[in-house]
């Protein structure tokens, strides 16, 4: 009787796949993990150092990982994709710190306040941007895109071209993505945006530079209103 492709032992997940997913997991975890220490009586100034920590652990997956990413070795987009997706990120912003009606919000969130006694401590409001728009969304975009998009439409995700995910990965990747954010309405509309110009562009890096544009534009936007409740 021959033996099935696939024995007990194997991996859930394969190393392409996990490579997508643990930074993910990992900048998740921190999230868990703040949760648990407020509750136990960390006050937010305390917390915030671990935003270095988090940030510094998902570069280093991502650095460890990146002869894993054949996408992002397939080279830029097009000018004209290029530019229509910074665009986009921009409008994105615009939306996001629009669409913050009480409905449209769950939960609560401290945000986070790099000032010290009234000043902005600038080394942590710097760290904190470059992650938000540097690191952040290489993170996301390898996982919700490049990696959950395509797996719900196949199993062997990297054989999906952008342009053939199909309308289940699409949705339930969009409705995800704002969950995850107590903003969720503007994070269902950002992740229908980033999925659209990964799926029409067929090039991560555009849906990286629009998700760069929105989350570096709106930390500056933070940092010169004092809008913290927005990180």
């Amino acid at each position: 009787m021959p033996s099935s492709p696939c024995s007990p032992v194997c991996p859930v997940l394969s190393r392409a796949a996990w490579a997508r997913v643990l930074p993910f997991l990992t900048y998740i975890g921190f999230i868990v993990l703040a949760d648990l220490l407020q509750r136990a009586g960390w006050d937010a100034a305390q917390l915030r150092w671990l935003y270095p920590l988090k940030i510094g652990l998902v570069l280093g997956l991502l650095v460890l990982f990146w002869r894993d990413y054949d996408e992002l070795r397939a080279g830029l987009p097009s000018a004209r994709a290029l530019v229509a997706a910074l665009l986009l990120g921009v409008l994105v912003w615009w939306l996001w710190i629009r669409l913050d009606a009480g409905w449209m919000v769950v939960g609560q969130s401290d945000g986070y306040d790099p000032r010290q006694d009234g000043m902005i401590a600038w080394p942590l409001a710097i760290v904190r941007l470059a992650g938000a728009a540097l690191v952040v969304p290489v993170m996301e975009e390898l996982f919700w895109r490049s990696f959950l998009m395509r797996w719900l439409t196949a199993e062997q995700f990297q054989t999906v071209a952008p342009a053939h995910v199909g309308v289940r990965g699409f949705v339930i990747t969009m409705l995800l993505f704002g969950v995850e954010h107590n903003l969720w309405l503007a994070g269902i509309v950002a992740g229908a945006v980033y999925g659209l110009i990964y799926m029409r562009s067929g090039n991560l890096w555009a849906a990286i530079g629009a998700h760069a544009v929105t989350n570096g534009v709106l930390g500056v936007w933070i940092i010169s209103t004092n809008s913290w409740s927005y990180w």
